[in-house]
């Protein structure tokens, strides 16, 4: 029955579609986009995306975003500048859906092995935690560890298991726009509010040569303004050719694009950051960096790059070379191997603030169920709610489970509260003694101890 369903949205999406010229996708004609002259490929066509989205009135204007962005991410600057010794690592956790047509699992295929879709975990892995060892460190000054960490979803929307791998035969040989908008995404997507969704497919028509694209995310929607939007395509799409690694599994790639660097390239965008050429050709450089990627600390460039075969200086007026290695160009992926500090603020400001992604870090799919957690105490001994927070976090212990005491840690590894568990009032928690955000809870018990995410809203 459920394929039946798919296969006629697949026919109707086909039918309204039909004679749409392949000549433009998200409503531009594709001879304007940024295409690599030597391989014609499209490396990302999320600022596109993200354009058409404001103008059907499905995503806010850049500058609603950046306006409420901005003090969020002037805070955590001020908090990195502290120094804080302790700090936390967040999870994010992923379901990879695997679209195919019934196609044998193998890597010269869409259906993709499971081998090669954890090598771009493995990927990413290295490249947001500036893995020593690994292509994503680099010994550049300002080069940051994101301190975001991605793991496979274990339980499943219905509760069971899950090796965080979903495949799904939609009975269709390639995704355009339409069928990948309306069909594709909206069928498979896991709940946007406990999982990451990555999508890996096989383009055709108007996305023919196209790498992938993400859902640009947004503000709180504060004062009823605007937003926040529900989404049934909230998340990143990325062409199979473009997904893993040859360095850890061999098979079919694109030229050039076979090191994993277009998720971590996509995922940027999916957590707040832009390319650092800003999407114009201008050189005009202010202490916001809002004419180009709003990140200071990348330099002044006017142009995307597609290697990084010399140093380019494309605004030579401005201090240092263009940043041919940051994750946000356009470059092949050995270049790649750069995320700055401004863009960590970016990031961590968007992950404890935008909706479907604040919730992500608490989000607790990758644990399994029955599973023991930290120092021998089960997942059921201890709990805390309701997560987010809206005015009190409570903790919760069963019959027999002695707690000693709690300590409260904010995304910056701050330790922002603690307290002695002595009664009945110490397990209840005022909003008011942590302010918003993204939060760590680590709750000792006279056996050990056990830690929680949670967001306060």
């Amino acid at each position: 029955m459920i394929k039946n369903l798919i296969s006629f949205s697949l026919l109707l999406t086909a039918i309204l579609s039909y004679g749409q010229s392949t000549d433009l996708l998200f409503g531009k004609n594709k001879n304007d986009y940024k295409i690599n002259p030597k391989t014609g490929l499209i490396r990302c066509a999320t600022d596109e995306y993200t354009k058409l989205l404001q103008q059907n009135s499905r995503k806010e204007s850049k500058e609603q975003f950046e306006n409420w962005l901005a003090p969020k991410v002037e805070e955590i600057k001020k908090l990195q500048e502290m120094n804080v010794s302790k700090k936390v690592v967040v999870t994010i956790p992923v379901v990879v859906h695997v679209i195919h047509s019934g196609q044998p699992v193998s890597n010269t295929g869409r259906n993709i092995t499971d081998e090669r879709v954890l090598s771009q975990i493995t990927v990413l892995n290295q490249d947001f935690r500036r893995m020593l060892g690994t292509p994503g460190y680099n010994n550049n000054p300002i080069g940051a560890d994101i301190e975001i960490e991605f793991c496979m979803a274990k339980v499943n929307p219905t509760g069971g298991a899950t090796n965080g791998i979903d495949r799904v035969d939609l009975g269709n040989t390639i995704w355009n726009e339409s069928n990948v908008e309306n069909v594709l995404k909206p069928q498979t997507i896991w709940d946007p509010t406990q999982y990451f969704n990555i999508w890996v497919c096989q383009f055709g028509g108007d996305l023919n040569n196209v790498l992938g694209y993400a859902e640009f995310p947004e503000s709180s929607g504060l004062a009823g303004l605007f937003g926040p939007y529900s989404s049934t395509t909230d998340g990143v799409i990325i062409d199979w050719r473009a997904f893993g690694s040859n360095d850890y599994v061999g098979g079919t790639y694109f030229s050039d694009i076979d090191k994993g660097r277009t998720a971590t390239h996509e995922i940027g965008h999916a957590f707040g950051l832009r390319h650092i050429w800003g999407d114009n050709a201008s050189c005009t450089v202010n202490s916001t960096d809002s004419f180009k990627d709003y990140c200071p600390d990348t330099p002044a460039q006017n142009t995307e790059h597609y290697d990084c075969l010399v140093a380019y200086d494309t605004c030579p007026s401005n201090l240092g070379n263009d940043m041919t290695e940051n994750y946000m160009d356009y470059s092949n992926d050995t270049c790649m191997n750069i995320f700055t500090q401004n863009q960590k603020s970016r990031i961590l400001a968007v992950l404890q603030n935008s909706p479907r992604r604040a919730t992500l870090t608490s989000s607790t799919v990758c644990s399994d169920p029955l599973s023991v957690n930290e120092a021998g105490i089960s997942n059921n001994e201890i709990s805390i709610y309701p997560n987010p927070v809206k005015d009190y976090l409570n903790i919760f212990a069963k019959k027999g489970t002695k707690l000693i005491r709690y300590a409260v840690y904010n995304a910056l590894g701050q330790e922002v509260l603690k307290n002695e568990i002595k009664s009945d009032s110490d397990l209840k928690i005022s909003k008011e003694k942590l302010g918003t955000g993204y939060f760590m809870i680590i709750v000792y018990t006279e056996k050990g101890f056990k830690t929680f995410k949670f967001i306060v809203e």
